[in-house]
């Protein structure tokens, strides 16, 4: 009899209102868990009390651990594991926005977005909305990687990155993109931040190009962690 395996998708959440992400959170993981047949998949957003524990109760001893984070840091690092320590074995992966799959798979996202169109990518311009933070410079050092890596996989005009906490600000960065520009928010889910946060900057700065829907919602994303969460990696 074939042992059943388990895995885990940890996001953060959103501490005001946790019951929406966290719904979101669990209709991905049933995405994930159609291309791991074999696994048991569950779901937990760190901001929602006692879901991190009822789900690992679940999940049962040594879980892989998919964070759905697009940079590594505290959160991913320090508090998780923490969180984790009545899970012996736990083995936690890198997070999303750290994958070397990512990056070809915007470009494959930005290039149908520009296809569609009617542009070419060496006419168009590309506004990555981030997070940022204003007490480490991980999620800043991650989020340029990521844009320099992407830069190898399609040849855009320019990529520009904005932060939500840190210079260079959003508004500063989208302003004077053109017309022929996308807007990627460099966030898994669509939070306070996509829905709030970076359409406001957007108008201040009066960005008239394409505003997509965060990266970690691409259809493509769920297939690359159930890829991620089979290797191990």
């Amino acid at each position: 009899m074939t042992e059943t395996r388990s895995a885990l998708i940890v996001s953060h959440g959103q501490p005001s209102d946790p019951d929406p992400a966290e719904r979101d959170l669990a209709r991905f993981g049933t995405r994930v868990a159609r291309a791991l047949p074999g696994w048991h998949v569950g779901t937990a957003t760190l901001a929602k009390p006692g879901a991190l524990d009822a789900a690992l109760a679940v999940a049962g001893p040594a879980p892989v651990v998919y964070p759905m984070f697009m940079t590594e840091g505290w959160f991913t690092g320090e508090n998780l594991r923490n969180r984790l320590g009545n899970a012996p074995g736990a083995r936690v992966l890198r997070p999303l926005g750290v994958s070397p799959d990512l990056p070809g798979l915007a470009a494959d996202l930005i290039g149908d977005q520009i296809a569609r169109a009617g542009w070419s990518p060496g006419e168009t311009r590309l506004f990555l909305a981030a997070h940022g933070s204003g007490r480490s410079p991980n999620s800043a050092r991650d989020t340029r990687a990521f844009a320099a890596a992407l830069a190898h996989h399609i040849a855009l005009a320019e990529i520009s990155v904005g932060f939500v906490e840190e210079p260079p600000y959003l508004v500063d960065a989208a302003t004077g993109m053109g017309e022929r520009s996308l807007c990627l928010p460099f966030f898994a889910a669509a939070g306070g931040h996509v829905t709030d946060d970076i359409p406001e900057a957007l108008d201040k700065a009066d960005f008239s190009g394409l505003r997509l829907a965060p990266l970690g919602l691409a259809p493509a994303v769920p297939d690359l962690v159930a890829r991620a969460i089979a290797s191990d990696r």
